[in-house]
């Protein structure tokens, strides 16, 4: 079973930045393609950011690309998630999920790829 935390959310006014991290229990997270997906109010969730084991495929939605960069540092089992040019429509709950398998670079942003999640950290951008 593989556990996840996060942490570094916060509030924050536009054009600010935040930090979210994400450690994993166990050694699941070397080998398993991780993300971050977010949920504001009353919205589905989405895809934000997600990175693969292999090769350290990429991948952002366009909404936040050029302005968010998730990383990953296999000695901590832990993945970031660097949020720079804070937008009020970034507001939501912010959530770090891993796949237990290498997820195809075309689908990286979909969370039915993805088995485990954590429990969400805040993320509230003020204008």
């Amino acid at each position: 079973q593989v556990q996840l935390l996060e942490s570094g959310g916060g509030s924050v006014q536009a054009g600010g930045s935040l930090r979210l991290s994400c450690t994993a229990s166990g050694d699941a997270l070397r080998r398993d393609s991780m993300g971050w997906f977010r949920q504001a109010p009353g919205k589905e969730r989405e895809g934000v950011a997600s990175i693969n084991p292999i090769a350290r495929a990429t991948a952002y939605s366009d909404s936040v690309k050029g302005r968010f960069t998730i990383s990953r540092d296999n000695d901590k089992n832990t993945i970031y998630l660097q949020m720079n040019s804070l937008k009020p429509e970034d507001t939501g709950m912010y959530y770090c999920a891993s796949s237990s398998l290498y997820v195809p670079d075309n689908v990286m942003l979909r969370d039915e790829y993805y088995a485990y999640w954590g429990q969400g950290t805040q993320v509230t951008v003020s204008s």
